[in-house]
Parts: structure tokens; sequence; C-alpha cells
């Protein structure tokens, strides 16, 4: 098997491509035995987990535990598919579904805002990559019934708190950034806070259960 690359990224960075289904063990391994010591973020994606390295770390040395961790990762899920996972935390965030978007949603999939709200409340959601943004969680698990392409133009900003949906994804946005998602809903719960330890409330692989709050 041919082990996972590792590329630089920048003077202090490593991006580590993974296989598919190895994304969680390489970023949890990059933070543990450690080596959190020697890295100040780690940003899992789709498929790649960037580790960002405090000034003075051995470069050379940090890339080869991330190009070992990738490694095993990867013969792990080759040889075992039954390995066992850390279990997925239940994060719950009370939304209450008034979005700007939510009647055009509605009426985009013939159904009703209510009907949105519900199937939208009653779905798995599951934290699967960070990206774009610091705090910004991409969480799988919308319903095919809610399926729609992102907008055709992004607004330019999009506060803190709003809760959107794009293709099989939902996002709550973690404030200051543009947004080309459908907004359905919005939330006061703070999932990013930059004055937190630490600032993401989520983790990957997390569980998230959206609960509808009165409008």
């Amino acid at each position: 098997m041919t082990a996972p690359a590792v590329r630089r990224a920048g003077d202090r960075s490593w991006i580590v491509d993974c296989l598919p289904g190895t994304v969680r063990a390489v970023a949890d391994g990059a933070a543990t035995d450690g080596w959190d010591a020697w890295v100040t973020d780690i940003v899992p994606a789709a498929a790649t987990v960037l580790v960002v390295a405090r000034p003075g770390t051995r470069m050379a040395a940090l890339r080869r535990h991330l190009r070992t961790l990738a490694t095993v990762a990867a013969a792990t899920t080759v040889t075992d598919a039954g390995t066992p996972v850390p279990p997925a935390r239940t994060v719950e965030v009370g939304v209450r579904y008034d979005g700007a978007d939510l009647p055009a949603v509605a009426d985009r999939l013939g159904t009703t805002p209510a009907e949105v709200a519900r199937a939208h409340a009653a779905a798995t959601h599951q934290v699967g990559f960070f990206g774009f943004a610091p705090g910004f969680a991409y969480l799988d698990g919308l319903p095919d019934a809610l399926r729609l392409p992102r907008l055709s133009t992004p607004r330019p900003r999009v506060e803190a708190g709003v809760v959107a949906i794009a293709g099989n994804q939902t996002v709550v946005y973690p404030g200051g950034t543009p947004g080309g998602w459908h907004q359905i809903g919005t939330t006061t719960a703070v999932l990013w806070d930059v004055d937190a330890t630490p600032p993401n409330r989520l983790a990957l692989g997390d569980h998230v259960r959206f609960v509808e709050a009165p409008a």
C-alpha cells in the first residue's frame, strides 16, 4: 500500500492526504501522545487534515509522525473495518425556524415552512469536516427531501448563529463570513468563541440534534 502523502503548506503547516474513513483517526492522533504540544491548530476537511505547527517545532519530525498516523489509519481501515472508534457525542442546538430563506425553500421543495422545520429537526446530523473559515463545521445528514443547490448569488456577510442548508449539509454560521447557503433558522447557541478553550464547541464526528424553539 502506498503511504498517504503529507504535503507542505506554508512555513509551519503540513496537509495530510487521507484515505476515505481515516480523517478522524489522523486528526485525533495528531492531538495525542504529547504531539499536541507541537501544534497550534488541527483542521480536518473532507479528505485532508491540516496541521499547523508551533514556532520552533521540528517540521521533519512532525511530518514523519503524521505520515505514520495516516499510514496506520489507512491500514487499519483496509484490514479491520470493525475497529472501534470513540463514541460520538451528541450536541443539542436550539433553533428558531425563522430564516430569511425559509419560505422560498419550502416553495421550491413543494412543501410548507413547518414541514421543512420538522424534517430538519428530525434528521441525524453529524460533523463531517471543518473548512472555509474558523468555526465553520459542515454537518452531514440533511434529508434528501431538503436538498437544494447553493444560492446563485451569495450574501457578502452572514451573522453568527444563522442555520442554513445546501446540498446534503447544514451549517451554523460562525459569523462574519460570506454565505451562499439557504437560511432556514437562527440559534442563540454559541458554537465558536475565540476566547473559549477550546474555541470550537463541536468536534469531528459529533452528532448535532437541532431542537425547535418557539419563534
